[in-house]
């Protein structure tokens, strides 16, 4: 596989896409010589772009967090929310009256840090996959692993299974995503190798049979589990409780912290199959980690929140656009905008419509589809087609 013939080493798709080895800090001197003197020019900028992004989206975490905890049915101001954090930690501040507290701390802010740690998991889950396959329209979803944590789910809820009581669905859910990833692996391996395109292909006839079966638990169960079954399915935040964020925090502290030490040998892999491994690559062991790093992320964000789409495809691209394709800003980059664009969403999902909240998996898959469809459309503009 050459590097022309590799769509996903800069911010377009396709064979007329120049590659971005500034981003990468990677050059092929075979293909361009003058490389190193041509390169400077444009570094400043793509030098400041990681910098500004971050601090602008660790700020627009932090306001987004804060508002979210205060606004509500029973609205909590800032200055009361911060008063009350600062008391907890033992920085000063004041507590709130009995209601204020109990609203705050049992219902806001474990929805904040499930909305927060879901958003990042899914994000950095979609970078990782887009790195894997070398394409920027991959997502977590392509593998089947969100479809077979429903499948666990759904069959919990029609069976009426409860040997783990309140976490059934959760626990159910998170083992059937990490056995369906494992299984599309298997499937797709072939004489100790796994090609980009059988692994895609397998994971689309999972995602196939996954949506069979839930069909077949939707047509035997009962109207009552039909409703909790679509609830589900829809995504949502609502159920939020600090035990559900504990469930969740080892699975993503372990994703988000081991995701960043591949960055380089992403942006190497980038460079192609063949280039890679004589740079002392092992595609085949890269491969398989990280798509058991964004199983791990993905299965975990699923069980808990549902299925919620287009933070893992849409996050990750629109990143890559603003400060081009180099993993070592992209991984974590990505983790910080899915928790931003998470935590707004949910906050827009429970306002929006109120008392009534909106379902956040529909919210996100509503503004999603439209953008990217732009953002296709404006690829295949910019290449002049896709041929």
């Amino acid at each position: 596989m050459t590097l022309a013939a590799r769509p996903g080493a800069g911010s377009d798709t396709g064979p007329k896409a120049a590659p971005d080895h500034t981003a990468t800090g990677a050059t092929d001197p075979a293909k361009d010589p003058a490389a190193e003197t041509a390169a400077p020019a444009p570094r400043p900028a793509r030098r400041g772009a990681p910098f500004l992004l971050t601090t602008a989206l660790a700020a627009a975490l932090l306001f987004l967090a804060l508002l979210s905890a205060g606004i509500g049915a029973y609205d909590i101001p800032l200055g009361d929310v911060l008063a009350s954090v600062q008391h907890r930690i033992g920085l000063g501040g004041h507590a709130l009256d009995r209601v204020g507290e109990s609203v705050l701390w049992n219902v806001r802010l474990p929805r904040v840090v499930l909305a927060l740690l879901v958003g990042a998991s899914l994000g950095c889950a979609g970078a990782l996959m887009q790195g894997v396959f070398g394409n920027p329209l991959a997502e977590p979803g392509v593998i089947g692993i969100s479809s077979g944590a429903a499948v666990g789910a759904v069959a919990s809820i029609a069976l009426g299974l409860s040997f783990f009581g309140n976490w059934t669905v959760t626990v159910c859910a998170f083992a059937a995503g990490l056995a369906t990833v494992l299984l599309v692996y298997v499937l797709s391996r072939d004489g100790g190798r796994t090609e980009v395109v059988t692994l895609i292909l397998t994971g689309i006839a999972v995602n196939a049979f996954a949506g069979a079966l839930i069909g077949l638990f939707l047509f035997f169960a009962d109207n009552a589990q039909v409703t909790q079954i679509t609830f589900w399915q829809l995504g949502s935040l609502a159920q939020a409780t600090w035990p559900k964020v504990l469930a969740v925090l080892p699975c993503a502290a372990a994703g988000l912290l081991v995701a960043p030490l591949y960055a380089r040998k992403l942006d190497l892999l980038a460079l192609g199959e063949r280039p890679a491994r004589h740079l002392g690559v092992d595609v085949e062991r890269l491969r398989m980690v990280l798509v058991l790093v964004v199983a791990l992320l993905t299965a975990a964000a699923v069980a808990v929140a549902g299925i919620i789409t287009f933070v893992g495809l849409l996050v990750p691209h629109l990143l890559r656009m603003a400060a081009g394709p180099g993993h070592r800003f992209l991984v974590p980059g990505s983790a910080l905008g899915g928790a931003v664009v998470l935590v707004g969403a949910d906050l827009a999902a429970r306002t929006v419509a109120a008392p009534a909240e909106l379902p956040l998996g529909v919210l996100t898959a509503l503004f999603g589809s439209p953008f990217f469809f732009w953002l296709l459309r404006r690829t295949r503009r910019k290449q002049g087609g896709w041929a």
